[in-house]
């Protein structure tokens, strides 16, 4: 992928979005994903990850950015990475690996070592949107097993959560692959 065309991809990311603390790029760099995610500002709301799940697979084609529990997420230190996924698949490419390490090294160091952390999976509206949902989910819980198993972080700091298409990037281009993407948002303190 040619530089400008990478920049002009975190600049509509970060323009359509339009969310503080949101960093969209393929070569991020370790002090940039820590400094990232490591924005926290007060104590963090209570986030009752089942009910975001519950609510995502309630309102499959109506939006979940909209309903209050989905919107304090907003607020809180959050990173948007690519993660390539084999089509329809919730096999990790090999190229993504160094994502995976990278959000690793980040859970590790001693400024987010205590802090827990939601993975989000997101698709492209291709195909059916229930379908999508479930494949955001195990592609969400694909990257957790990884961060636990491959990467030694603690199970018990990291959540899952699929959305499907719900949340694209680009809403004029619902199919387009920078919708398929994984988000990494800061929940705080562990307890």
């Amino acid at each position: 992928m040619k530089k400008s065309t990478r920049g002009l991809r975190t600049l509509l990311a970060l323009a359509i979005l339009a969310v503080p603390g949101f960093v969209s790029a393929q070569e991020i760099t370790h002090r940039q994903m820590v400094t990232t995610l490591g924005r926290v500002e007060g104590a963090a709301p209570v986030i009752d990850v089942a009910l975001l799940a519950q609510q995502a697979s309630d309102n499959v084609g109506k939006g979940v950015s909209t309903l209050p529990d989905w919107s304090r997420l907003a607020k809180l230190s959050q990173l948007i990475l690519e993660i390539n996924f084999e089509n329809n698949s919730i096999a990790i490419e090999p190229n993504s690996y160094r994502a995976v390490g990278l959000i690793a090294d980040a859970m590790h160091h001693p400024n987010l070592f205590r802090y827990k952390f939601l993975i989000i999976g997101h698709t492209s509206s291709t195909g059916d949107a229930r379908h999508n949902l479930k494949l955001s989910q195990q592609r969400a819980d694909a990257i957790r097993v990884a961060l636990a198993t491959t990467f030694a972080v603690s199970p018990d700091r990291l959540f899952a959560i699929g959305v499907g298409e719900e949340w694209p990037i680009d809403a004029a281009q619902p199919t387009a692959a920078v919708n398929r993407r994984v988000q990494l948002i800061n929940l705080g303190l562990v307890k």
